[in-house]
Protein backbone atom coordinates (compact mmCIF):
# COMPACT_ATOMS: atom_id res chain seq x y z
CA UNK A 1 0.00 0.00 0.00
CA UNK A 2 1.55 3.48 -1.22
CA UNK A 3 2.72 5.44 1.67
CA UNK A 4 0.71 8.82 1.74
CA UNK A 5 2.28 12.53 2.51
CA UNK A 6 0.99 12.52 6.40
CA UNK A 7 3.43 9.03 6.87
CA UNK A 8 6.14 9.82 4.63
CA UNK A 9 6.58 13.60 6.57
CA UNK A 10 6.40 11.29 10.09
CA UNK A 11 9.25 8.76 9.31
CA UNK A 12 12.11 11.33 9.04
CA UNK A 13 15.54 11.01 7.29
CA UNK A 14 15.56 6.85 8.17
CA UNK A 15 11.89 7.04 7.08
CA UNK A 16 13.24 8.89 3.57
CA UNK A 17 16.06 6.45 3.22
CA UNK A 18 13.90 3.49 3.57
CA UNK A 19 11.08 4.37 1.35
CA UNK A 20 13.85 5.57 -1.19
CA UNK A 21 15.24 1.96 -1.27
CA UNK A 22 11.67 1.01 -1.83
CA UNK A 23 11.38 2.65 -4.70
CA UNK A 24 15.20 1.63 -6.02
CA UNK A 25 13.85 -2.22 -5.38
CA UNK A 26 10.46 -1.52 -7.08
CA UNK A 27 12.07 0.03 -10.41
CA UNK A 28 14.64 -2.79 -10.46
CA UNK A 29 12.20 -5.13 -10.81
CA UNK A 30 11.92 -3.77 -14.42
CA UNK A 31 15.51 -2.30 -14.83
CA UNK A 32 18.37 -4.94 -13.98
CA UNK A 33 21.33 -3.88 -13.18
CA UNK A 34 21.11 -0.46 -13.37
CA UNK A 35 20.63 0.43 -9.77
CA UNK A 36 23.02 3.79 -9.90
CA UNK A 37 21.17 4.97 -12.91
CA UNK A 38 17.88 4.66 -10.92
CA UNK A 39 18.96 6.28 -7.68
CA UNK A 40 20.39 9.34 -9.40
CA UNK A 41 16.70 9.27 -11.69
CA UNK A 42 15.30 9.22 -8.23
CA UNK A 43 17.70 11.73 -6.80
CA UNK A 44 16.60 14.29 -9.96
CA UNK A 45 12.57 13.46 -9.42
CA UNK A 46 13.10 14.17 -5.41
CA UNK A 47 15.46 17.56 -6.34
CA UNK A 48 13.06 18.80 -8.35
CA UNK A 49 14.85 18.69 -11.68
CA UNK A 50 14.61 17.16 -14.92
CA UNK A 51 16.40 14.48 -16.53
CA UNK A 52 18.07 13.43 -19.91
CA UNK A 53 19.45 10.53 -20.76
CA UNK A 54 21.39 10.21 -23.62
CA UNK A 55 21.64 6.02 -25.26
CA UNK A 56 20.85 4.38 -27.94
CA UNK A 57 17.67 2.62 -28.51
CA UNK A 58 16.53 -0.46 -26.51
CA UNK A 59 17.92 -0.08 -22.99
CA UNK A 60 15.22 1.05 -21.16
CA UNK A 61 14.51 4.51 -21.48
CA UNK A 62 10.89 4.58 -21.50
CA UNK A 63 10.81 1.76 -18.87
CA UNK A 64 12.83 3.66 -16.57
CA UNK A 65 10.01 6.85 -16.74
CA UNK A 66 7.42 4.27 -16.80
CA UNK A 67 8.54 2.42 -14.06
CA UNK A 68 9.20 5.67 -11.71
CA UNK A 69 5.98 7.00 -12.70
CA UNK A 70 3.94 3.26 -10.95
CA UNK A 71 6.05 3.55 -8.27
CA UNK A 72 5.29 6.87 -7.01
CA UNK A 73 1.45 6.76 -8.37
CA UNK A 74 2.29 9.43 -10.92
CA UNK A 75 0.44 10.15 -13.55
CA UNK A 76 2.75 9.34 -16.90
CA UNK A 77 2.64 10.76 -20.32
CA UNK A 78 5.04 9.96 -23.40
CA UNK A 79 5.44 12.61 -26.13
CA UNK A 80 7.03 11.28 -29.10
CA UNK A 81 9.24 14.10 -30.85
CA UNK A 82 8.70 14.09 -34.24
CA UNK A 83 9.96 16.98 -36.90
CA UNK A 84 6.07 17.80 -37.68
CA UNK A 85 5.23 17.56 -33.75
CA UNK A 86 3.43 21.18 -32.91
CA UNK A 87 4.32 23.27 -30.20
CA UNK A 88 0.46 22.78 -29.49
CA UNK A 89 0.69 19.33 -29.24
CA UNK A 90 2.98 19.62 -26.16
CA UNK A 91 1.28 22.76 -24.92
CA UNK A 92 -2.74 22.72 -25.43
CA UNK A 93 -4.86 24.75 -27.39
CA UNK A 94 -7.93 26.75 -26.93
CA UNK A 95 -11.11 25.62 -29.00
CA UNK A 96 -13.85 27.40 -29.48
CA UNK A 97 -17.07 26.04 -27.84
CA UNK A 98 -20.09 27.29 -30.06
CA UNK A 99 -23.00 26.14 -27.48
CA UNK A 100 -21.19 27.75 -24.33
CA UNK A 101 -19.57 30.68 -26.91
CA UNK A 102 -16.54 30.75 -25.31
CA UNK A 103 -12.67 29.47 -25.96
CA UNK A 104 -11.54 26.25 -24.02
CA UNK A 105 -8.24 25.10 -22.97
CA UNK A 106 -7.74 21.87 -23.87
CA UNK A 107 -4.15 20.52 -22.10
CA UNK A 108 -1.47 18.95 -24.12
CA UNK A 109 0.95 15.87 -22.70
CA UNK A 110 3.15 18.31 -21.13
CA UNK A 111 -0.18 18.14 -17.95
CA UNK A 112 1.00 14.78 -16.16
CA UNK A 113 3.61 14.62 -13.39
CA UNK A 114 6.37 12.65 -15.05
CA UNK A 115 6.58 13.59 -18.73
CA UNK A 116 8.96 11.59 -21.03
CA UNK A 117 9.79 13.06 -24.16
CA UNK A 118 11.27 10.65 -26.70
CA UNK A 119 13.77 11.31 -28.98
CA UNK A 120 13.66 15.22 -27.82
CA UNK A 121 16.03 16.33 -30.92
CA UNK A 122 13.80 14.94 -33.78
CA UNK A 123 11.46 17.88 -32.94
CA UNK A 124 12.14 21.57 -34.55
CA UNK A 125 13.69 24.13 -32.33
CA UNK A 126 10.26 25.68 -31.73
CA UNK A 127 8.88 22.66 -30.57
CA UNK A 128 11.55 22.12 -28.08
CA UNK A 129 11.40 25.67 -27.28
CA UNK A 130 7.44 24.45 -25.76
CA UNK A 131 9.19 22.70 -23.38
CA UNK A 132 11.31 25.85 -21.66
CA UNK A 133 8.48 27.58 -19.72
CA UNK A 134 6.82 24.20 -18.52
CA UNK A 135 10.53 23.30 -17.12
CA UNK A 136 11.86 26.01 -15.56
CA UNK A 137 7.88 27.70 -14.19
CA UNK A 138 6.33 24.41 -13.83
CA UNK A 139 3.30 25.69 -16.18
CA UNK A 140 2.03 26.60 -19.30
CA UNK A 141 1.26 30.13 -20.98
CA UNK A 142 -1.34 29.53 -23.73
CA UNK A 143 -3.26 32.78 -25.62
CA UNK A 144 -2.45 34.75 -22.89
CA UNK A 145 -3.79 32.49 -19.92
CA UNK A 146 -1.20 30.56 -17.29
CA UNK A 147 -2.07 27.01 -16.35
CA UNK A 148 0.02 25.62 -13.46
CA UNK A 149 1.06 22.05 -14.00
CA UNK A 150 0.36 19.86 -11.00
CA UNK A 151 3.19 18.58 -8.76
CA UNK A 152 5.51 16.56 -8.56
CA UNK A 153 6.82 17.48 -12.43
CA UNK A 154 9.46 16.18 -14.27
CA UNK A 155 10.53 15.73 -18.12
CA UNK A 156 12.60 12.61 -18.76
CA UNK A 157 13.66 13.43 -22.08
CA UNK A 158 15.91 11.04 -24.05
CA UNK A 159 18.18 11.63 -26.98
CA UNK A 160 20.27 9.14 -29.49
CA UNK A 161 23.73 10.04 -29.52
CA UNK A 162 24.50 8.14 -33.05
CA UNK A 163 21.91 9.22 -35.32
CA UNK A 164 22.05 12.55 -36.47
CA UNK A 165 20.32 12.21 -39.58
CA UNK A 166 16.96 14.49 -39.38
CA UNK A 167 18.20 15.67 -35.93
CA UNK A 168 17.92 19.40 -34.35
CA UNK A 169 20.80 19.29 -31.54
CA UNK A 170 19.79 20.96 -28.01
CA UNK A 171 20.20 24.75 -27.45
CA UNK A 172 22.36 25.29 -24.47
CA UNK A 173 19.67 27.26 -23.11
CA UNK A 174 17.60 23.89 -23.07
CA UNK A 175 20.37 21.87 -21.78
CA UNK A 176 20.95 23.85 -18.92
CA UNK A 177 17.50 22.86 -17.68
CA UNK A 178 18.22 19.27 -17.07
CA UNK A 179 19.63 18.97 -14.13
CA UNK A 180 21.57 15.60 -15.10
CA UNK A 181 22.23 13.82 -17.82
CA UNK A 182 22.78 10.23 -17.78
CA UNK A 183 23.64 6.92 -19.75
CA UNK A 184 22.05 3.46 -19.08
CA UNK A 185 24.05 1.50 -20.96
CA UNK A 186 24.07 -1.82 -22.16
CA UNK A 187 23.68 -4.85 -19.40
CA UNK A 188 25.96 -7.27 -18.50
CA UNK A 189 25.83 -11.04 -19.71
CA UNK A 190 24.19 -12.42 -16.52
CA UNK A 191 21.56 -9.34 -16.61
CA UNK A 192 20.79 -9.34 -20.04
CA UNK A 193 19.39 -13.27 -19.33
CA UNK A 194 17.28 -11.80 -16.21
CA UNK A 195 16.09 -9.79 -18.86
CA UNK A 196 15.17 -12.37 -21.05
CA UNK A 197 13.45 -14.52 -18.06
CA UNK A 198 11.39 -11.35 -16.70
CA UNK A 199 10.06 -9.72 -20.24
CA UNK A 200 10.10 -12.71 -22.62
CA UNK A 201 6.80 -14.02 -21.19
CA UNK A 202 4.79 -11.19 -19.33
CA UNK A 203 6.11 -7.30 -18.77
CA UNK A 204 7.43 -6.58 -15.39
CA UNK A 205 6.49 -2.90 -15.38
CA UNK A 206 2.23 -3.50 -15.32
CA UNK A 207 2.90 -5.65 -12.04
CA UNK A 208 4.54 -2.64 -10.59
CA UNK A 209 2.59 -1.47 -7.58
CA UNK A 210 3.19 2.31 -5.84
CA UNK A 211 5.53 2.68 -2.58
CA UNK A 212 4.19 6.12 -2.11
CA UNK A 213 1.23 8.41 -4.02
CA UNK A 214 1.57 11.71 -5.35
CA UNK A 215 1.52 13.73 -1.80
CA UNK A 216 4.02 11.00 -0.20
CA UNK A 217 6.61 12.42 -3.04
CA UNK A 218 5.98 15.66 -2.26
CA UNK A 219 6.75 15.39 1.19
CA UNK A 220 10.09 13.40 0.22
CA UNK A 221 11.11 16.89 -1.73
CA UNK A 222 9.80 19.21 1.43
CA UNK A 223 12.37 16.98 3.31
CA UNK A 224 15.30 17.33 0.73
CA UNK A 225 14.43 20.89 0.88
CA UNK A 226 15.53 21.22 4.55
CA UNK A 227 18.78 19.11 4.40
CA UNK A 228 21.43 21.42 5.38
CA UNK A 229 24.27 22.26 3.61
CA UNK A 230 26.97 24.35 5.56
CA UNK A 231 28.61 27.09 4.08
CA UNK A 232 31.83 25.58 3.10
CA UNK A 233 30.43 23.41 1.28
CA UNK A 234 28.26 26.22 -0.40
CA UNK A 235 31.49 27.81 -1.42
CA UNK A 236 32.91 24.47 -3.07
CA UNK A 237 30.35 24.55 -5.59
CA UNK A 238 30.72 27.77 -6.18
CA UNK A 239 34.59 27.31 -6.76
CA UNK A 240 34.11 24.07 -8.75
CA UNK A 241 31.28 26.03 -10.95
CA UNK A 242 33.67 28.89 -11.50
CA UNK A 243 36.63 26.51 -12.15
CA UNK A 244 34.60 25.65 -15.10
CA UNK A 245 34.59 29.22 -16.39
CA UNK A 246 38.10 29.66 -16.01
CA UNK A 247 39.77 26.21 -17.70
CA UNK A 248 41.19 27.04 -20.68
CA UNK A 249 40.09 23.50 -21.93
CA UNK A 250 36.58 25.31 -21.38
CA UNK A 251 34.55 27.25 -23.82
CA UNK A 252 31.76 27.93 -22.13
CA UNK A 253 31.25 26.57 -18.77
CA UNK A 254 28.77 25.83 -15.94
CA UNK A 255 25.82 28.44 -15.04
CA UNK A 256 24.46 29.71 -11.99
CA UNK A 257 22.10 27.32 -12.41
CA UNK A 258 23.78 24.90 -12.49
CA UNK A 259 25.65 25.71 -8.95
CA UNK A 260 21.97 25.57 -7.63
CA UNK A 261 21.40 21.91 -9.16
CA UNK A 262 24.65 20.58 -7.56
CA UNK A 263 23.30 21.89 -4.48
CA UNK A 264 19.69 20.42 -4.72
CA UNK A 265 21.13 17.46 -6.03
CA UNK A 266 23.15 17.07 -2.69
CA UNK A 267 20.27 17.72 -0.70
CA UNK A 268 18.30 14.97 -2.28
CA UNK A 269 21.44 12.29 -1.92
CA UNK A 270 22.31 12.88 1.67
CA UNK A 271 18.11 12.59 2.31
CA UNK A 272 18.08 9.15 0.53
CA UNK A 273 21.69 8.03 2.84
CA UNK A 274 19.40 8.71 5.92
CA UNK A 275 21.45 12.09 7.08
CA UNK A 276 20.02 15.46 7.09
CA UNK A 277 23.21 17.49 6.22
CA UNK A 278 25.06 16.83 2.95
CA UNK A 279 29.14 16.27 2.87
CA UNK A 280 31.41 16.84 -0.48
CA UNK A 281 31.87 13.51 -1.09
CA UNK A 282 27.43 14.19 -2.36
CA UNK A 283 28.74 16.84 -4.31
CA UNK A 284 31.73 15.02 -5.62
CA UNK A 285 29.52 12.47 -6.98
CA UNK A 286 27.15 14.36 -8.76
CA UNK A 287 29.21 16.44 -10.17
CA UNK A 288 29.72 15.14 -13.73
CA UNK A 289 26.20 13.95 -13.85
CA UNK A 290 25.14 17.75 -13.35
CA UNK A 291 27.75 19.46 -15.19
CA UNK A 292 29.21 17.74 -17.70
CA UNK A 293 26.38 18.46 -20.31
CA UNK A 294 26.51 22.12 -19.68
CA UNK A 295 30.29 22.97 -20.35
CA UNK A 296 31.56 23.03 -24.37
CA UNK A 297 35.09 22.37 -24.74
CA UNK A 298 37.32 24.71 -26.57
CA UNK A 299 38.85 22.96 -29.99
CA UNK A 300 41.86 22.71 -28.47
CA UNK A 301 40.65 20.42 -26.02
CA UNK A 302 38.54 18.82 -28.60
CA UNK A 303 41.31 18.12 -30.51
CA UNK A 304 43.35 16.29 -27.67
CA UNK A 305 40.27 14.48 -27.64
CA UNK A 306 39.02 15.51 -24.30
CA UNK A 307 35.86 15.22 -22.64
CA UNK A 308 33.95 17.44 -20.47
CA UNK A 309 34.29 14.24 -18.39
CA UNK A 310 37.96 14.71 -17.96
CA UNK A 311 37.99 18.09 -17.15
CA UNK A 312 35.51 17.73 -14.88
CA UNK A 313 37.54 14.93 -12.85
CA UNK A 314 40.45 16.99 -13.30
CA UNK A 315 38.65 20.03 -11.46
CA UNK A 316 37.67 17.55 -8.73
CA UNK A 317 41.32 16.38 -8.19
CA UNK A 318 42.19 19.65 -8.00
CA UNK A 319 40.08 21.70 -5.89
CA UNK A 320 40.52 21.04 -2.02
CA UNK A 321 37.71 19.81 0.05
CA UNK A 322 36.71 22.01 2.56
CA UNK A 323 37.43 19.92 5.68
CA UNK A 324 34.64 22.12 7.93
Amino acid sequence: MARTRRETRLSGYTGFAAIFEEIVSNVENVIEGKSDVIRLALITLIAEGHLLIEDVPGVGKTMLAKAISRSTSCVWRRIQFTPDLLPSDITGVSIYNSQAKRFEFKPGAIFANIVLGDEINRASPKTQSALLESMEERQVTVDGVTHPLSLPFMVIATQNPIEHEGTYPLPESQLDRFMMRLQIGYPDPAHSIEILNRHGVTEPVEKIKPVVDTEGVLSLIEGARKVHVADPLKRYIVELTEATRSHSGIFLGASPRAALFLLKAGRAKAASEARDFALPDDVKELAIPVLSHRILLSAEAQMRGLSPEDILTELLNSIPIPAK
